[in-house]
């Protein structure tokens, strides 16, 4: 079997085994969500203490992706790769057996130290294991972890909360866990970076803690309020720690986090326009099945169902868009993506208690077409002027900017329904119709969010910039 394995080309083994690490650290991050009812009734736990199942995992995300590039540029990106998937599958099954919160917290923080490091390291292997004239196609192959796993959540994690046991849905990650494991450990070829240099201690100090006091703060402002102590203590002392952190890795010879690559013009705005549009689609998709399940009553299976059209368009859509790019160029692509997600989510803005599944499920699979023609070529075009032996501390940067910026989009939402709901409610309106106002107020926001990304995707992102990947094949 390994003999024929050997004959596959390496970078379809490197993708195969990114996107199954990839699919279970998106996967477990929507799974969860559904279980937290559950979790509290089975472990007799007030909101508060279970609020920190899903926060401690965020955090140690935070604390372990800044450093994720420098660990696998200097260890090498198989043996870290390798010890993430090992790390997170085996967190995976302590999460399953825990008997109290505490336990469960614990082990959710050893998840988050594999899965802070899964993504960042795969998309480095996978960036050199496919040439540039190729990253559209990779792109391509990344777009089904990155939209199907979100999709699939809900979906899963119902069916086992509802059929078998909240535990299931931490043991569903061992046996691909393992399978990855086992299979990266004979098929990966190590890659180290020379020039990774020393240990950077207070950029990772200041990266993590910093880092982390700005997503507590996001994730905990729309709820407490802005202003709160608790907000202002942690989002600004993050910030802060953030400002020294730039201060001090643009001063140093061997930083941790390489700040230098903010001057690539692609690197740059292409990182802008993910952040917007990113924010914009973790937030839609964290709102959705709240509004489908506690407003119009469906329960978590439907509205995973209701939800996964938009994963089938964004797969079929990436088929087509990845071969445009060569042709049409990132700029016109993205432009285009992002306008049409902008006009794909306005039929939310309208949406009814009455409105049928049905009508929903074309509306969520016409979003899927359009992000397919942002996120393709966003991904393609991201690295095209990095260098192999930066590649590693740029997928670190990327994705941190991309989880603060989730993180962001979630909590300006989440803010937005939240105030226009109690407004509403204020002025006498009814609390199923106060509640749909708020989602439809923040809906809106998300398109204009994905309408800022088309806009600054326009102006700001050049095509001549992307020209070593834009080569047909």
């Amino acid at each position: 079997m390994l003999t024929t394995l050997k004959k596959i080309e390496y970078k379809w083994i490197v993708a195969v085994i990114f996107v199954a690490g990839l699919f279970l650290e998106i996967l477990d991050t929507t799974i969860v969500n559904v279980a937290i009812p559950t979790l509290a009734k089975d472990f007799d736990a007030t909101r508060a203490s279970m609020e920190w199942v899903v926060l401690g995992y965020l955090l140690s995300l935070a604390i372990w992706i800044p450093a994720s590039g420098w660990i696998g540029d200097k260890i090498g990106t198989k043996k870290t790769f390798l010890f993430a998937l090992l790390t997170f599958t085996v967190a995976s099954a302590l999460c399953g057996q825990a008997h109290s919160v505490g336990e469960l917290v614990a082990f959710r923080i050893l998840q988050g130290v594999g899965g802070g490091m899964l993504t960042p390291v795969g998309t480095t292997m996978l960036f050199r294991a496919f040439p540039p004239a190729e990253r559209a196609r990779a792109s391509t192959v990344l777009m089904v972890p990155i939209v199907v796993a979100p999709a699939l959540g809900p979906i899963i994690g119902g069916f086992l909360v509802d059929n078998f046991s909240w535990r299931w849905i931490f043991y569903v990650n061992m046996p691909l866990g393992i399978l990855g494991f086992l299979f990266g450990l004979f098929m990966l070829k190590e890659s180290k970076e020379p020039a990774a240099g020393r240990f950077d201690v207070r950029g990772f100090l200041l990266s993590g803690i910093g880092l982390a006091g700005v997503l507590y703060a996001l994730s905990q402002a729309p709820e407490k309020g802005w202003t709160s102590s608790s907000v202002l203590a942690t989002g600004l002392g993050g910030l802060a720690l953030l400002v020294i952190l730039v201060a001090v890795e643009t001063r140093i010879a061997e930083p941790m986090i390489s700040l230098r690559l903010y001057k690539d013009r692609m690197f740059r705005n292409s990182n802008m326009v993910n952040s917007l549009s990113y924010g914009s689609f973790m937030a839609f998709l964290f709102l959705f099945p709240q509004m489908i399940q506690s407003l119009m009553g469906y329960s978590a299976l439907q509205s995973g169902l209701a939800s996964f059209p938009q994963a089938v368009g964004v797969i079929l859509a990436s088929q087509y868009v990845g071969k445009l790019y060569h042709t049409v160029g990132p700029r016109r692509l993205v432009a285009v993506g992002l306008t049409l997600v902008m006009f794909s989510s306005l039929p939310f803005v309208f949406i009814s208690l009455t409105t049928s599944l049905w009508t929903i499920r074309a509306s969520m699979f016409f979003r899927g077409i359009s992000m397919a023609f942002a996120f393709v070529p966003l991904q393609a075009c991201t690295y095209s002027t990095i260098s192999r032996a930066d590649t590693g501390r740029a997928s670190a940067i990327f994705s941190t900017q991309r989880q603060a910026s989730a993180a962001l989009g979630v909590a300006l939402l989440s803010t937005i329904f939240i105030s226009r709901e109690h407004h509403l409610l204020s002025a006498g309106v009814l609390d199923a119709s106060a509640a749909l106002g708020g989602y439809r107020l923040a809906f809106a926001a998300s398109s204009v969010f994905a309408l800022l990304g088309a806009i600054y995707a326009f102006f700001m992102i050049h095509d001549e910039d992307a020209a070593a990947t834009m080569v047909p094949r």
